[in-house]
């Protein structure tokens, strides 16, 4: 057996299951945590103009001319 097959036979040793799970469990926190604060700043959004409302700063009826 040459050197060239012994380092091809230990440059592939298939899929580490322990490190795919740990992949897997970083996106999916990363994609959790963008969904999250989407989620924070929609309720943001909305708690701000429902403040504006209830002061009278702004107004949802469509004024006359």
């Amino acid at each position: 057996m040459g050197a060239a097959q012994k380092i091809g036979h230990a440059a592939y040793q298939g899929p580490s299951v322990v490190k795919e799970i740990m992949i897997g469990i970083t996106l999916g926190l990363m994609a959790g945590g963008l969904w999250k604060m989407h989620h924070w700043n929609n309720q943001k959004r909305s708690r701000e103009f429902y403040n504006m409302l209830d002061k009278g700063l702004i107004s949802v009826v469509v004024e006359d001319e």
